[in-house]
């Protein structure tokens, strides 16, 4: 099980407007500090946390973030409408576009996904594979 995944920000204030342009809509709730910004799913009263959380932190080894080559990190989302309006809400968040939401021809027929990049380069995925929504023609 993955607990957390990690992504390096050089400017945590363009990282915080770009990741909650889109991350509370999927149920993160934010907590900052000094250490950067942390994002986790809320944990009902005598529950388990549900993982895995998402942080955004400086380097530690105080050199310049990059992004990872291969490296992406999928956010699912309820709808494919919610899809389109969370790409298009990082979009305007200082994200740049990588691939407009719709179905790819590699994947299943239910998968509609949406490829940012954002503000220090790193890939993230916005998807949804609603089963009772439309799928692409195979």
């Amino acid at each position: 099980m993955i607990a957390y995944v990690t992504v390096g920000a050089d400017d945590i204030a363009l990282a915080k407007r770009f990741y909650s342009a889109f991350l509370p809509a999927l149920g993160y709730g934010l907590k900052e500090g000094s250490e950067g910004l942390s994002y986790a799913l809320p944990v009902p009263p005598g529950q388990s946390p549900v993982l895995p959380d998402f942080y955004v932190k400086p380097t530690f080894d105080g050199q310049p973030a990059s992004a990872g080559n291969g490296t992406m990190t999928a956010f699912e989302a309820r709808s494919q409408q919610q899809v389109r309006d969370l790409h298009a809400a990082a979009i305007a968040a200082g994200g740049l576009d990588e691939g407009q939401p719709g179905f790819r021809a590699a994947y299943g027929p239910h998968f509609y996904v949406s490829y940012l990049r954002d503000p220090q380069g790193n890939k993230i995925a916005l998807f949804s594979s609603n089963p009772n929504e439309p799928g692409r023609e195979e």
